[in-house]
């Protein structure tokens, strides 16, 4: 039996710029490094949790709005 394996596409960058905030002011409000913020949105991380609801609580969305999920097959 095999694991399903999902995949995500980080919108960060989209509400970042909207904000006109930096990586590192995010990093900032969230307590990551600001290489964190920008391994998250080229999608070469993936967050925790609370990280994600973190991020998501700074632009007033959904995780749901901040990452497409998808299935891989």
């Amino acid at each position: 039996m095999s694991k399903n394996k999902y995949k995500f596409e980080s919108k960060i960058h989209v509400y970042r710029a909207t904000k006109r905030m930096t990586q590192q002011e995010l990093a900032d409000l969230v307590g990551v490094s600001r290489q964190t913020i920008m391994q998250l949105e080229r999608n070469r991380y993936n967050p925790s949790m609370l990280l994600t609801y973190s991020i998501a609580k700074v632009f007033e969305v959904t995780i749901e709005d901040l990452f497409d999920f998808k299935e891989e097959r």
